[in-house]
């Protein structure tokens, strides 16, 4: 007994003085409950905090005072002062009728994940499931991307039509055409939409940033972006696109190394099948989430796929002003090539037949040499 007594003195001292135990009242927002509670049939989104030096810090917090958060990240509690921090948000909660949380379908988690306001692309940590449930979930956000030089893949990064494909699927076109492929009553219902912008370009990293234009009452379904610091070598992994025009094809298998370098850049090196018309077109970890953009693959060689990693995509995505298209740039769109300068700068001499034609059209003379009077 004097063991255990001497025990919780400890315990409590540490507590006091590391300020997590505090006679304030935790803040609790939206009449939600501590996080054990989930056992009681309740999951918890977890809250956001944004610093003024832009990292983005996700937990639970568990205190609010007046100068400082005390942020639970799962290994670890945090101590945030106020005048560090640009915004935080609390995350919201869902009711589950089963106690467990993995039971959430994947649509319900699309839904109820942490939403990034401040950028183009949205990004959620979403939990692992079965390629046939993300294949459910995210397959809508894939599309066609169509020119006259030939087909690629695509994907929506948000609701307002802005997608991801690589640069080389509209390299030199600007008449560019997307086919959204929407679930219907009997599967899926086509829609393709021609007036299609391209916003930025990247021909190193191979990226290209479009915006579908007509979308009007049509609400594009998206994916979310993950993260690279989450995935690993052997974690399996899925491709949605159109290879050889073969629309919506599904091709699964593993990450064999998440960081390949090749030509000065770092691949997903994965055994999924990429082929030609898959360009473009996302990389899913079974969370649903893109991890990788599928740009190349070796057709006589199977289980050699690469995609350009999610990071890469996310700093071209938030830098797209310094890689806007611009149509009179010569790097970007049609290229006319302008024809020769003439190297006889001389005055051009008409040929003998094109004098002749031109006697006659005056009344000077008749090609068998007479003229109108019929003399010689």
């Amino acid at each position: 007994m004097k063991f255990r007594n001497t025990y919780l003195l400890f315990f409590l001292i540490a507590c006091f003085a590391g300020g997590v135990c505090s006679a304030d009242p935790i803040r609790n927002p939206k009449n939600t409950v501590p996080p054990n509670s989930e056992r009681a049939g309740i999951s918890n989104v977890a809250d956001k905090i944004i610093l003024k030096e832009g990292q983005t810090i996700t937990g639970d917090i568990l205190v609010e005072k007046e100068n400082v958060l005390y942020v639970d990240i799962g290994v670890t509690i945090l101590s945030i002062p106020k005048d560090k921090i640009l915004k935080y948000e609390y995350g919201e909660t869902v009711e589950v009728e089963k106690a467990d949380v993995n039971d959430v379908p994947v649509a319900e988690l699309n839904d109820l994940a942490a939403k990034t306001t401040d950028q183009l692309y949205k990004t959620a940590k979403l939990k692992k499931t079965t390629i046939e449930e993300c294949v459910d979930a995210f397959s809508q956000a894939v599309v066609m991307v169509s020119s006259p030089a030939g087909i690629g893949s695509g994907f929506f990064i948000n609701e307002n039509g802005y997608l991801i494909t690589n640069y080389h699927v509209i390299e030199n076109e600007t008449r560019i055409e997307v086919t959204m492929f929407q679930k219907a009553k009997d599967g899926f219902e086509k829609k393709k939409f021609k007036k299609v912008k391209i916003e930025a370009i990247n021909p190193f990293v191979d990226l290209a940033l479009l915006k579908v234009e007509d979308l009007a009452g049509t609400k594009a379904k998206f994916a979310y972006l993950g993260d690279m610091e989450r995935i690993k070598a052997g974690e399996e992994v899925f491709a949605i696109g159109n290879p050889l025009g073969l629309e919506r094809t599904v091709t699964n298998g593993v990450i064999s190394t998440k960081s390949r370098p090749f030509e000065g850049l770092i691949y997903i090196q994965t055994n999924a099948d990429i082929n030609p018309g898959n360009s473009g077109g996302p990389l899913f970890n079974l969370a649903g989430e893109v991890i990788g953009v599928t740009n190349m693959g070796y057709i006589f060689f199977g289980g050699l796929g690469f995609a350009i990693p999610i990071d890469y995509v996310k700093h071209f995505i938030e830098n797209r002003e310094a890689f806007a298209y611009d149509k009179d740039n010569p790097n970007t769109g049609y290229k006319y090539i302008q024809p020769d300068r003439r190297r006889n700068k001389a005055k051009p001499v008409p040929s003998t037949f094109l004098k002749v034609l031109r006697k006659e059209s005056l009344g000077l003379g008749t090609p068998n040499g007479e003229n109108r009077s019929g003399k010689r």
